[in-house]
């Protein structure tokens, strides 16, 4: 992706860009801003850009203008003018360090607390605390970087060439930066619904600091550019300043990497004439476009860690020769290279663009052949370019084409998609296609996604009432809803998951006797009484599809096998068929069930070709079976349901998912009450891990204190971490015990594996020989290595043929570049030769694998290197795959080679895994998502949040004139109605108001009650005082509370017809879904309302006790409570005033409960009374 985005802290998060800005003076004679800073050590200062400068002071900042570090200071440091240095809205927040807080509170734990009970206290304490920043968020680093082919030539050019280089790059980045404040760029306002304030408002644009860097952390040549948006923005409706609304931000970010590319591509085009083309960057990797003329040698000797340490290679080879007189041989280069690989990896220099242009020029030579420079003219030499397109040049028929070639696209990857979605693919898809302006390319591709949505299939639900026009946009959509935020997913997708639904409520399937399954069970196989129990529900349910659910170690291989032997005594010999998605996985399940397994996407190939086919009777087996597509899944059930046979889905629902459109194996689990599940975990040695594995599993945050407090936890930096998890994988495959070590990204994969080779070579210099791989990595004898490609032509005696995932140790490798390697854990019968054209594109190194390598692997040891961008199934599929042990090393920070942004100084491993455990990678069906998207527009937390925005909107002149009455000056009622406490002040006055106060009256008695003079914040002190004069009256002479759904306050009072309807269709709306989620939590005894007593049997007294457990659910739905607490820790003022609501519910329910329960007794017993007398 060449544009990244990470946010920046307040305080001295933007350091990073001040380090390597030239010291002393340019020549400001140079009128060229590039050439200016040319023989400087260093990069040029920041510039200024956004449309929303003109807001700082007077206007004095100009785009273009250079950013001092003072104004870099005020304004992304402070969050102040970067002229005047006045506040812009709120501060950002400080809190103390994590470690503080956590200590305070501590301190201040019972001294009453048993030993367990203080540890979980304490482990609570960290977890509430890991989840809150200590400093705001300052802006957001969008990091631009260009192509690497246009850096190589960059790299290279005359000084002309590489100022118009630079040049098309920043004006590419100036227009992406307009489409973003066009289409992305929002401020949010109002009450607060989940993880934001409801109402999205639009902003005057953006103020940002562009950074110019000429290379990467290794010297390569890497032209980007740092644009921090700062995260003050000003609000066009009210003129206030707010944050930026961060979730737009993130949504975007592949569709303006994608656009940005387009745009520069067009640039470039229209520059020097130059052509494009896509080149493949390996099975996992996404295809990439590269300037034409530019070769693939010269953007590997510019892009890879490899050709440094090819650099250091030859010069510990010329050290040799000068040392020994003559050229070391074959073996030792060898051995030098592996030397090269385990030297330091250079901090960055600074160095001017001069010297380092020179360096380049020199590399490139090498493998052009020629000078550097004349290449580069002869390349830029413009010759007649194609024409480019306008917007109207483009057919409407074209779009349409164009339109359904994304949605296919797009719903082969994923269940549902939203605008941006299409966006990126509609970017991707026109990549090829040269346009006239940037203007031109954005309606065309907006074209392709409006016609794309068309054929989509919306499954977000309309809004529930219409808001008034004050709360729209301009096109008519309401700002309640986050601008792009519909879903979307196709017929074709849902009818799949329809059937596959049908299919598993199909009661026709063939069956085991329960006579069977329990003879195998109980005399053949020794089962636990779970997983009997499992086994026996599936062999006899006659469920068209089946499944079979479990953790980690549960077992499922072993009910499997047992499952396999009653099956094939009831239909006979050849009645299984094992399938899963990977060849791999296939493997793995032929050795468990010891019959021939095939992977699913070849079985379908050789269905289709008339070779395989299902048969009446049979078990279709499909394990790991969340990794398959629903549209396979659907075609595979489809086919066995025809034949007559049963599908059993074997997998784990927090293990990792489809690459393609998946979701079917969770929709499958949550639609049945009776999903058969295996629960007992039994791989790990030690008990404690078997529990904690499953609150991982469940994404327990509660559970980071037990793995830090067992020491499976180790932090630092990137490199620290690899460096110990590398160190220790390495000494328990020394002691001979099988271990794993696992990483995140390829790129640390590839690190691991070139230091594990390395050090294979120095403690074994075997072979003369090595052949280069696709990863830019080399391999020779001895080395471990992992196959990429199904390839049936290529069999081994044992173990079949060469598959995608398989690992291998190579034997010998020859000199035409083919190699003979053995397959790992075969001793006999293993080996197979490797064609050298299959070796160079489908062959990496195998030491380190990634979590997708490592799911089905069972080994003693795992060592997981986990960063921020782990998702809770990866770091759940690897923290489970050691019997003995598994240990996260923890990065702190997320290096790259373009110098990003440090981390907050309170990072720590808890933080970092508090994030993990919430980073939820699998995505959920199209079914699941019409019932989430139901459930997030209809919920208490949305549509409380839209009544009370709309209240204060409704209501604001009468507060306003109330506060103009209350006794203030009229300098103070300013300062009041200016100020962003002033929202959170009529919201109390409603509550006062629900309480049946009279706040014309009281407003003035708690002005008149003393000076604000001194007051920093007057609207924030009336707070306080109208909270503590408007308690809510108690006791049964007092009216109670005008609440909606018993928490929030009704807005009463004059307002506009409109403004009354629309409130009063929204508290109609949540008493009822309140009164739902009650009944719903009554019928399923769901555990938070123990507190709320027993559900009374007479009418009445059931009647009221619902009202209040309708209170209860409502402050859960509105909140997010976890499920196995009633109401959980409050976190604002606000929902602190709701939980007190909330409790006093229960208090009432109980005692309805009780006392009905009391009268039942007193019933009961006057009836045994009775009975006893007329006895």
């Amino acid at each position: 992706m060449t544009v990244s985005m990470r946010k920046i802290q307040a305080g001295r998060g933007y350091d990073y860009l001040l380090k390597s800005v030239v010291r002393g003076d340019a020549n400001m004679a140079d009128p060229n801003p590039f050439t200016r800073y040319y023989t400087g050590e260093g990069t040029p200062p920041g510039r200024w850009m956004g449309s929303a400068l003109h807001a700082f002071g007077d206007g004095e900042i100009k785009r273009g203008d250079q950013v001092t570090s003072q104004q870099l200071q005020l304004l992304i440091g402070a969050g102040l003018d970067p002229v005047t240095g006045e506040k812009l809205g709120r501060a950002f927040p400080v809190l103390r360090p994590v470690e503080e807080r956590i200590a305070a509170r501590v301190a201040d734990l019972s001294p009453s607390l048993t030993t367990e009970q203080r540890s979980e206290a304490e482990r609570q304490i960290k977890t509430e605390e890991s989840v809150k920043p200590s400093s705001g968020v300052a802006g957001f680093d969008y990091t631009f970087s260009v192509p690497k082919s246009v850096s190589a030539l960059w790299g290279v050019a005359d000084a002309g060439t590489q100022a118009l280089i630079v040049g098309a790059h920043h004006e590419a980045v100036a227009e992406v930066l307009g489409f973003m404040e066009r289409e992305v760029v929002a401020t949010r306002r109002g009450v607060v619904a989940g993880n934001g304030a409801v109402m999205q408002a639009d902003v005057i644009g953006v103020a940002a600091t562009a950074y110019d860097h000429w290379d990467s952390r290794l010297g390569d040549p890497q032209l980007h550019t740092h644009v921090v948006i700062s995260n003050k923005v000003k609000s066009t409706e009210d003129g206030r300043w707010r944050s930026l609304d961060g979730t737009a931000m993130y949504e975007a970010n592949v569709p303006i990497s994608e656009h940005y590319n387009a745009v520069l591509a067009d640039r470039i085009t229209r520059l020097f004439g130059i052509e494009w083309e896509q080149r493949e960057r390996g099975a996992e990797r996404n295809a990439a476009w590269e300037l034409a003329p530019v070769p693939e040698r010269l953007i590997r000797e510019f892009s890879s860690r490899a050709s440094q340490i090819d650099r250091e290679k030859d010069r510990l080879v010329d050290d040799y020769i000068e040392r020994t007189g003559h050229r070391p041989s074959a073996a030792r280069i060898i051995q030098l290279r592996a030397k090269a690989t385990l030297a330091t990896r250079p901090e960055k220099e600074i160095h001017s663009l001069f010297d380092l242009t020179t360096q380049w020029r020199g590399r490139a030579q090498e493998i052009l052949g020629t000078g550097a420079v004349e290449w580069a003219k002869e390349v830029t030499a413009r010759p007649i370019a194609r024409p480019t397109l306008r917007a109207d040049d483009v057919p409407l028929d074209v779009i349409g084409e164009v339109a359904l070639s994304v949605v296919g696209a797009v719903e082969e990857k994923r269940s549902t998609w939203r605008h941006w979605n299409l966006w990126a693919e509609a970017s991707r898809q026109t990549m090829g296609w040269r346009f006239a302006s940037a203007e031109d390319r954005e309606a065309v591709v907006g074209m392709i996604v409006d016609a794309a949505k068309q054929e989509s299939l919306t499954i977000t639900p309309p809004e529930l009432v219409t808001v008034p026009e004050t709360f729209r946009r301009a096109d008519g959509t309401t700002r309640f809803r986050p601008r792009h935020s519909v879903v979307f997913t196709s017929e074709t997708l849902l009818a799949a998951e329809d059937r596959l639904l049908r299919r598993s409520e199909d009661m026709t399937a063939p069956e085991v006797r329960l006579d069977v399954i329990e003879r195998v069970t109980r005399k053949e196989h020794l089962l636990s009484a779970e997983q009997s129990e499992t086994l026996a529900g599936i062999a006899v349910s006659g469920r068209q599809v089946d499944l079979l659910v479990g953790p980690a170690g549960a077992g499922k291989t072993t009910a499997m096998h047992a499952l396999k032997t009653a099956w094939t005594k009831t239909h006979g010999k050849g009645s299984i068929v094992g399938l899963a998605p990977s060849a791999v996985a296939a493997q793995v399940l032929a050795e468990d069930l010891g019959i021939a397994c095939e992977n699913t996407v070849k079985w379908l190939h050789e269905h289709d070709r008339g070779r395989a086919q299902f048969r009446k009777g049979q078990l279709v087996i499909i394990d790991e079976a969340t990794l398959a597509g629903t549209l396979t899944l659907d075609r595979l059930t489809a086919l066995a349901a025809d034949a007559g046979a049963k599908v059993l889905l074997v997998g784990d629902w927090a293990q990792l998912q489809s690459v393609d459109a998946g979701g079917a194996f969770s929709l499958l689990v949550s639609a049945r009450p009776d999903t058969p599940e295996l629960t007992e975990v039994h791989r790990f040695t030690h008990e404690w891990e078997k529990t904690a594995s499953l609150d991982l599993r469940h994404g327990r945050a509660e559970v980071i204190g037990t793995y830090i407090a067992k020491d499976r936890v180790r932090d630092g930096t990137t490199d620290e971490m690899m460096d110990a998890a590398y160190l220790a994988w390495a000494a328990d495959v020394k002691d001979g015990r099988p271990s794993i070590l696992v990483a995140e990204a390829t790129d640390m994969v590839i690190r691991l594996n070139r230091r594990a080779r390395a050090d294979r070579i120095v403690a074994n210099p075997v072979g003369d020989i090595e052949v280069n791989l696709s990863d830019g990595t080399q391999a020779s004898e001895g080395d471990l290595v992992i196959t990429r490609h199904n390839d049936r032509r290529l069999h081994a005696l044992r173990g079949g043929f060469v598959r995608n995932g398989d690992r291998w140790t190579v034997t010998r490798v020859h000199k035409d570049g083919s190699m003979q390697v053995q397959r790992l854990g075969v001793d006999v019968g293993g080996t197979v030769t490797l064609p050298a054209a299959y070796v160079a594109e489908h062959v990496d190194l195998g030491y380190a694998v990634t979590a997708h390598r490592a799911q089905g692997i069972t080994v003693d040891t795992s060592h997981v290197v986990v960063t921020g961008s782990t998702t809770r199934e990866n770091f759940y599929v690897s923290m489970t795959r050691g019997r003995e042990s598994n240990v996260a090393y923890v990065a702190l920070d997320k290096p790259d080679e373009r110098h990003a942004p440090p981390e907050p100084d309170e990072a720590n491993a808890h933080t970092v895994l508090y994030g993990v455990l919430q980073h939820l990678g699998g995505e959920l069906s199209a079914h699941q998502m019409v019932l989430a998207e139901q459930e997030r527009w209809s919920s208490i937390s949305q549509l409380g949040a839209e009544y009370e925005t709309i209240s204060a909107v409704a209501q604001r002149d009468r507060w306003v004139d109330a506060i103009k009455t209350s006794g203030l000056t009229e300098a103070q009622v300013e300062q009041v109605l200016a100020s962003p406490s002033f929202g959170p002040l009529t919201a109390e006055l409603r509550r006062a108001e629900s309480n049946h106060y009279d706040v014309e009256n009281l407003l003035p008695i708690v002005v008149a009650r003393r000076g604000l003079g001194d007051a920093e914040d007057i609207g924030a002190v009336l707070i306080s005082r109208v909270q503590k004069a408007a308690q809510a009256r108690q006791g049964k002479r007092h009216q109670p509370q005008k609440l909606v759904v018993g928490l929030i306050p009704v807005a009463d009072g004059p307002m506009s017809a409109e403004m009354a309807e629309v409130l009063n269709e929204l508290a109609d709306l949540m008493e009822e879904r309140a009164m739902i989620l009650a009944e719903k939590a009554v019928e399923d005894k769901a555990s938070w309302l123990k507190r709320l007593g027993a559900p009374p049997a007479s009418e009445d007294a059931h009647r009221r006790w619902l009202h209040e457990v309708r209170t209860v659910a409502a402050y859960r739905d509105r909140y997010q409570a976890e499920r196995r607490r009633t109401l959980g820790a409050p976190t604002t003022v606000a929902q602190t005033l709701d939980a007190a609501r909330a409790e006093r519910a229960i208090r009432r329910a109980r005692a309805i409960s009780e006392e009905a329960a009391n009268a039942e007794d007193g019933h009961n017993r006057t009836v045994e009374q009775r009975e006893r007398v007329l006895a």
